[in-house]
């Protein structure tokens, strides 16, 4: 079953010229996002946050709840110019260009991830760095898109969230741990030395989880707690116990600020919040 959580729409934008709308969908096990940017206006014309009350489900299942979406919401249905997809899983991992090649992807998951015989299995460049991320996409759904859009590009939603950090904060002197909350998992990306660190994600139960990974990931890259500028995005707010309890070990915390901010999206959510699907543009 789906549980709709957000859906806003900005009444100032026309949707019938689709070649001025962008659509861009973030899928998981445990939900669906979508937006729709005006690029003649600069502006965010929707947005819809959904939940998926089970994320412990079949790919026929996944597909099934996704397919529920598109029939409820009309604006889905239109065709646009431009589509872009994420996916977001912890179905990768992230491999040096030097030591890649396209024929063994299955071998650079097989450590880490369980690989059945039918998975497909694709990659990403990572923009300015060395860096492929290799993943298995929710190709069923992938396939729904094709049926219901024709192409579209799609993505890691990691590959996203690397990117765009990269770009903006690559050229600061100090460096920067940021912290993506998404419920209960959280990705974490180090910007060491002007360079691509680190990513990684987490699955955390307790906010004792939460603070345990952050700092053993602070601990294995010698970056002190004292000094780490730590910026956050996401599910998370400063009146939350995850931020209190961040607040107890590190004092340099922030919350990410978008440097063109959306005044209609701004009015419904937070300003830190829904990062790569707003940034797949």
């Amino acid at each position: 079953m789906t549980k709709e959580i957000k859906k806003i729409t900005n009444n100032t934008l026309d949707f019938k010229n689709l070649e001025e709308n962008h659509l861009s969908i973030q899928l998981s096990l445990d939900g669906f996002s979508f937006c729709i940017y005006n690029k003649a206006q600069n502006e965010f014309g929707a947005l819809g946050l959904y939940e998926f009350e089970n994320s412990n489900i079949s790919p026929y299942k996944h597909l099934d709840l996704v397919a529920e979406i598109f029939q409820n919401e009309p604006l889905l249905q239109l065709k646009y110019q431009s589509v872009s997809v994420s996916h977001f899983n912890n179905l990768n991992s992230q491999v040096p260009l030097p030591f890649f090649e396209k024929e063994k992807l299955e071998d650079y998951l097989k450590f880490n991830v369980k690989v059945l015989e039918n998975d497909f299995i694709t990659y990403d460049e990572i923009v300015n760095t060395d860096i492929v991320n290799v993943y298995i996409p929710f190709v069923n759904i992938n396939n729904f898109l094709i049926d219901t859009y024709g192409s579209f590009e799609y993505k890691h939603s990691s590959t996203i969230l690397i990117e765009k950090l990269l770009q903006e904060f690559k050229h600061f002197s100090t460096d920067f741990c940021f912290v993506n909350v998404t419920n209960n998992h959280f990705e974490i990306v180090v910007i060491k030395n002007n360079q691509f660190e680190l990513f990684n994600c987490f699955k955390f139960y307790t906010k004792e989880d939460f603070i345990y990974y952050i700092l053993f990931t602070a601990e294995q890259l010698q970056l002190n707690p004292e000094e780490l500028k730590l910026v956050l995005f996401g599910d998370i707010e400063k009146d939350s116990e995850l931020y209190t309890i961040l607040y107890q070990y590190i004092r340099n915390i922030s919350f990410y600020e978008p440097k063109s901010p959306s005044t209609f999206l701004n009015e419904h959510i937070s300003s830190h919040s829904n990062f790569t699907l707003l940034n797949q543009l």
